[in-house]
Formats: structure tokens, sequence, C-alpha cells
């Protein structure tokens, strides 16, 4: 009868590591997250792509600009390109980071589950943004963070 009770606590205690603010976590089924999975390393890929064009586009990469005296105009065209590419990859930076974030989810299946709240992120949340990993209120917080 002790090996009963025994079994009834563990049960008890898991239960409760996946509890948040009393709520049971519904997770989604692998076979969701697959597709899913392959969607956002798609993604990440492509991600990769742009980054490394961008990276090609900036004037500052161009190894004859050293030598060249250009005119000032030149020289504020150079900046100008400079600061485009890198406030672009800046947001592809980001852009990688958080699809990282959302693959690791997937891979221990906690994707969809808000990283701060625990509780499911809505899924036209997750259709419009697949890279998600905060609900939108945890998110709207972070953003008056920043």
């Amino acid at each position: 009868m002790m090996k009963k009770g025994k079994k009834r606590k563990s049960k008890r205690a898991a239960s409760k590591k996946f509890a948040a603010k009393g709520k049971a976590i519904v997770a989604f089924p692998s076979k969701l997250l697959k597709p899913v999975g392959k969607f956002l390393q798609a993604r990440l890929k492509l991600l990769e792509k742009r980054r490394k064009k961008i990276e090609e586009e900036d004037p500052f990469q161009d190894v004859s600009r050293i030598t060249d005296n250009a005119a000032p105009d030149t020289d504020a065209a150079e900046q100008f390109g400079h600061a485009r590419t890198s406030a672009i990859r800046e947001q592809i930076d980001k852009r990688m980071i958080q699809t990282k974030k959302a693959l690791a989810r997937v891979k221990i299946g906690k994707y969809g589950i808000c990283e701060v709240c625990g509780e499911m992120i809505d899924t036209d949340r997750l259709m419009i943004y697949p890279e998600a990993t905060l609900c939108a209120k945890d998110a709207a917080k972070e953003e008056k963070k920043n």
C-alpha cells in the first residue's frame, strides 16, 4: 500500500510542475510542431541569406573604398549606405535570435507557451508571428520596457 501512496504523491508533484497559475498547461501535439519546426528552420535560412546579402551591400565592405579619395557627396552616400545596412542587419539579427528561441521551444515541447506567464499564446498571434515566445500582453509589457 505504501507504494501506491508514493505513486500518488509523485503524480501530484508532477502535475504541479505543469501547472501555471492553477491552470494545466496544454501543449501542441508533436505532429503539429514538426511542420512548425521545418517552417522556422526555413525562415532562419532565409534570414541568414538576407543578412549575408545586406553585408555585401555595405559600402564599408568595399576594399577599394580605402584608396579612393571620394568627394564629400560620395562619402555621405557611403555613410548613409552603411547606416542603412547596419540598421537592416540589426533587425535581421533580432529576428534570427527570436527564430532560434522559437526553434528551441519547439524542440523542448514548449512552443506556443508564453515564456513569462506560462499561458498559451493565441493561435492567431502564432499564425502571424510564428517566432513568438511571448503572449501579446507580455510582449506589450516588454515593448514598454524598451
